[in-house]
């Protein structure tokens, strides 16, 4: 259901999505009661609402409120409050504040003629938004068939989420499930779950069972070895997180012959972000799998070439100006210049229980796919960053309540303001201070059952119900395959201009900013020491590197080239 909420303008809105009709049922209302009738109706009914689009006044009641209302009624459609022009300038003074804290999604002029593509560029912004993070897929080009929820089944899917892959799930006695099953050998027994890709590319396999989200990704993406490189490249890009796609969009398309290496998925951890919204030039905000996929398809434009689901496993440096090597399972990959960007990952809880159930309720990152199971249940998500804060908005889409666990007295140091302006008005989102996880366990089911919390200053114990537990505490690098040559500091992160020891500087000069302790690789993004943990800075520091890797490859020997 597309909702339409207007008492002068309904006629003009049900004008302007006409458009929608074939594909959405877009329902008219004339004031806020009847809108809240309607959606009453749909809960009931089980109908999806993805998109409600009220006027800015309504005959009835505050827009506000009744925004409010439709939030408890249906908190996974996505909000448009439509402003006529004549009372533009005044109403945006009004609702700015609410907006600040995510009562709605977006204010947009009322369209004053046909074809305002600016207004339905939004419209259909929000609502591909929504069909990523809350509908269920009506293509299913990848299926994946499974008789229970398992720690792989949940990795495959949220693997196809964060990469764009049309799928929906299926049980082994469906009609779906049995015409899979039919393509196995019959004597042997399935292991589960199964990924049949019925797409044409696929045709020489069609199914698969696989035992890793690199199994699946290498299938469809490829391995090193299987793309001829001719011979070495200019730039290797290790890591497809925001660094590392700005250094491919700016190294290709400088002529730079570029390869970039992802261990996991395409956008790295900001591909798990549900939303951001503080990332310049995107006023409604992108999901963090929209921003990786459209820098990889822009750097693809420009001749830059991607190969997922293969970590590099080492590094060999070159010596005075030869090649790097970089050794991966799939191949090897020689780059006259490397750009470290490979990232962080989540540290882990340390309390072993709680290990033993990841996949199984418990997810470390934001787990956007198990976001959807958690829908009227008790969800904790700790951590104070902002990709804690938007993942705890996302889960209150679904979520009966999310608690947000952190050991300091408070969420300022941490996280960006817009995001407590939007946990502190949201009411399913409790903050929970000074506060830390002891042990859990399951359910009868296997799954994830309760948490015990523990307050850091008085060491009160309080053992709590939980369905949903997710986990994104601080970074630890991603780079034990860089060796001893590529000096790093205490905690992991890898040094680079200044930051690096005075022995190691060439000509009593410390090397570039972005410049590592060897010559010709370089580090940007989370995994450089010193660098600010943001998805702009991430993307500055990428882009940034490519004039350093000109300069570098300048200084090379003619048949260094």
């Amino acid at each position: 259901m597309i909702l339409l909420v207007s008492g002068d303008e309904i006629d003009v809105l049900s004008e302007q999505f006409g458009r929608y009709e074939h594909e959405y049922d877009v329902v008219p209302a004339t004031s806020a009661a009847d809108a809240t009738n309607l959606l009453s109706s749909a809960v009931a009914e089980g109908r999806p609402v993805a998109l409600i689009v009220t006027d800015s006044v309504l005959p009835d009641q505050s827009v506000l409120y009744a925004l409010h209302d439709w939030r408890a009624l249906v908190p996974t459609s996505r909000r448009v409050v439509v402003i006529p022009i004549a009372r533009f300038a005044e109403d945006t003074v009004t609702l700015r504040p609410s907006l600040q804290k995510g009562k709605f999604d977006t204010y947009l002029v009322l369209p004053q003629g046909q074809r305002d593509e600016e207004f339905h560029y939004a419209i259909t912004e929000l609502l591909s938004d929504w069909g990523a993070t809350v509908a269920v897929s009506e293509i299913d080009s990848i299926r994946i068939i499974t008789p229970e929820a398992s720690p792989m089944a949940l990795a495959v899917r949220d693997f196809l989420d964060r990469t764009g892959f049309p799928h929906r799930t299926y049980p082994p006695d469906s009609p779906q499930g049995r015409e899979a099953l039919a393509l196995l050998d019959n004597a042997s027994t399935p292991t589960y779950p199964l990924v049949h890709l019925t797409s044409r590319p696929f045709a020489d396999r069609p199914i698969i069972a696989p035992t890793s989200v690199r199994e699946l990704s290498a299938l469809m993406y490829g391995r090193p070895s299987d793309i001829e490189l001719d011979g070495v490249v200019d730039l290797a890009v290790v890591g497809a997180g925001p660094a590392g796609l700005a250094a491919a969009v700016y190294g290709a398309s400088e002529g730079l012959s570029t390869v970039v290496l992802e261990s996991d998925v395409i956008g790295g951890q900001a591909g798990t972000s549900s939303m951001i919204r503080n990332y310049l030039g995107f006023p409604r905000g992108i999901s963090g799998m929209r921003l990786g996929q459209r820098a990889r398809t822009q750097a693809i434009r420009f001749g830059a070439r991607f190969f997922t689901g293969w970590p590099v496993e080492s590094l060999q440096p070159g010596k005075d100006g030869a090649p790097h090597v970089l050794v991966t399972s799939g191949g090897e990959v020689r780059a006259r210049a490397v750009l470290v960007a490979s990232g962080v990952a989540y540290r882990r809880l340390g309390v072993a229980p709680l290990e033993e159930l990841v996949g199984a309720g418990v997810n470390y990152g934001a787990a956007m796919t198990a976001a959807r199971e958690m829908e009227d249940r008790d969800v904790y998500v700790v951590g104070g960053g902002n990709s804690a804060g938007q993942a705890a908005v996302h889960l209150a889409r679904f979520a009966r309540s999310v608690t947000v666990l952190i050991r300091g007295k408070d969420l300022t140091a941490t996280m960006s303001a817009y995001l407590i302006d939007e946990i502190e008005w949201n009411p399913r989102i409790t903050v929970r201070v000074a506060t830390e996880i002891i042990d859990g366990g399951p359910d009868d089911s296997g799954q994830l059952g309760w948490l015990q919390l523990c307050d850091v200053r008085t060491r009160v114990e309080e053992r709590v119900t939980a369905a949903g537990l997710f986990l994104l505490i601080g970074a630890a690098p991603h780079c034990e395959w860089l060796g001893d040559e590529v000096l790093r500091d205490e905690h992991g992160f890898v040094l680079t201009g200044r930051d690096v020891p005075t022995d190691r500087w060439f000509d009593e000069l410390p090397p570039e900013n972005l410049a590592t302790s060897v010559p010709g690789i370089f580090a940007a993004g989370d995994i450089r020491s010193g660098s600010m943990k943001r998805v702009a800075a991430a993307s500055g520091e990428g882009a940034s590197a490519i004039s350093l890797v000109h300069g570098y490859l300048e200084g090379l020997p003619a048949d260094g080239r």
